[in-house]
């Protein structure tokens, strides 16, 4: 398998991020934002869905198997929505404190600016450029040659105007087939599902060398009981959310969990999370739409858009690098839909000893395997929103490689050293193991000394030109939680 790899590693990657105002999309927001200084952000853009537009006020809006069934005006979008403003306003109020952790967090202000309303008057609709439409084809069309990570947390209609605006204005033109295909490498999307029709309807056919990888899985959405195994299942409980995240500053308690009294619309018969203590059958008395088990007061509702983005947050691993590497938002596979086309669900990995860690759901494994180590991070950095001094919080550790891409031999023994660095001074255990699904050597490689800073990878002597291994280094501090750095080393055989 031949991987086009257009990233540096542990480069910043450059993304946009298109929302719809979702309770889930809130608490993605929210975590993305406390992440926001390991990533370049160029867009924070509003979008529609099948599931919430706006409407323009005047004009009745109906596509039949959605959740209405009769023309709407609007649906399930609140009069002067500004989710993603007011997590930017909570950002703003604890910024101080972030920064005594990381410089790099940009100003509130800065924010602000790339704020922009995309196309979300109807369900799919691109008759117009919108202010997040034209902000997305200029990221394309600049001079930064990184790649453009666009993720779509909503449908697809905005960028797909985007591309249009690209289309209108070079396709007449004689640059037009340098432009799309220097646009087609420089566009990343990662989408959840096609939340509305312009994906099929216009992305695909006209950009079939834009890399898509849908990251729909169950793992950090309202179905993640069914997936999340014990002991993990404590980070979505009542008591987890409470200490580590809701009771921590603004930015905590703007975060939604079950039953906070809060509805995103009120009086919407969709959204029953506001409530606790009623049963499904109770709340369909009441007039709900229930399609998912209610949760105890307190506990996890929904993150489901983090996957578009966990890839971008740990450079380290190197996941934004290409689908099939794996990280944080798991490892995704290759589709027949499309010449880059990718998917999350069905890349399925195994455990440390190949075993499937969940005969149920075992194409989710990619996903759920950091599951806790994303959240000890980010509840770590919710106390840096609060801590005003840098020793008040843990800090991951830091792991560095010198030399992350090495061509090697089969048969030849190759050293690699890591050096391990932890903020606080924690102590810091170290392992390294290969993630056997990301390479495509398929087989097991032996690791000698691999819980020390230097390790000797045997490759095996069956390896054939071309093949790759991966190897990850990971450390873990001793620290409040415990916190874990890492650092992909990929070899290729010559």
């Amino acid at each position: 398998m031949t991987l086009r790899n257009d990233a540096t590693p542990t480069a910043r990657a450059r993304t946009i991020v298109t929302a719809d105002p979702e309770l889930d999309d809130l608490n993605s927001m929210i975590r993305f934002l406390l992440y926001s200084n390991e990533v370049d952000v160029v867009g924070l853009v509003y979008a529609s869905s099948r599931f919430h537009w706006s409407g323009d006020g005047t004009t009745p809006f109906f596509l039949p198997e959605r959740e209405y069934t009769e023309p709407q005006l609007s649906w399930r979008w609140a009069p002067g929505e500004r989710f993603i403003d007011d997590a930017v306003d909570a950002y703003e109020q604890v910024l101080p404190n972030l920064l005594v952790h990381d410089p790099r967090y940009p100003s509130a202000d800065a924010l602000r600016a790339v704020v922009r309303m995309g196309n979300v008057q109807f369900e799919g609709d691109v008759s117009e450029a919108t202010p997040g439409s034209q902000l997305i084809a200029e990221a394309l069309l600049d001079d930064d040659p990184r790649p453009v990570h666009l993720q779509v947390w909503a449908g697809t209609s905005t960028i797909a105007r985007a591309l249009m605006l690209i289309e209108e204005r070079y396709s007449q033109t004689p640059a037009w087939p340098e432009i799309h295909a220097a646009l087609s490498r420089k566009a990343i999307i990662t989408k959840f599902a096609s939340q509305d029709g312009t994906y099929d309807s216009y992305i695909r056919p006209v950009w079939p060398d834009i890399r898509v990888t849908d990251v729909a899985t169950m793992a950090w959405g309202y179905l993640a009981r069914r997936v999340i195994e014990q002991p993990e299942l404590e980070y979505l409980g009542a008591e987890w959310m409470r200490d580590h995240v809701t009771s921590v500053g603004p930015l905590g308690a703007l975060y939604r969990t079950w039953g906070d009294g809060r509805q995103m619309v009120p009086g919407d018969l969709t959204d029953y999370f506001h409530l606790s203590g009623k049963t499904a059958d109770e709340l369909r008395e009441f007039g709900y739409g229930v399609w998912t088990e209610p949760q105890p007061l307190g506990e996890w509702i929904s993150e489901g858009d983090t996957t578009n983005m966990l890839n971008l947050l740990v450079p380290g691993l190197r996941g934004h690098e290409h689908p099939a590497y794996g990280g944080w938002g798991g490892r995704a596979r290759r589709v027949d839909e499309g010449p880059d086309t990718w998917e999350t669900r069905g890349a399925a990995d195994t455990a440390p000893d190949g075993s499937v860690p969940d005969e149920t759901a075992p194409d989710e494994y990619s996903v759920t395997r950091w599951f806790a180590d994303a959240q000890n991070d980010f509840a770590a950095r919710l106390q840096w929103s609060v801590q005003s001094t840098f020793e008040g919080a843990n800090h991951a550790p830091v792991v560095e490689v010198e030399q992350v891409d090495r061509d090697v031999r089969p048969g030849e023994q190759v050293q690699l050293s890591a050096v391990v660095t932890d903020p606080d001074g924690d102590a810091v255990t170290v392992r390294w193991w290969q993630y056997r699904e990301a390479g495509s050597y398929d087989g097991a490689v032996v690791l000698s000394g691999d819980d020390s800073a230097d390790v000797v990878v045997t490759v095996p002597a069956d390896a054939v030109a071309g093949q790759t291994i991966h190897v990850i280094v990971e450390a873990v501090d001793d620290g409040v939680p415990a916190l874990k750095g890492y650092q992909r080393v990929i070899l290729t055989v010559v």
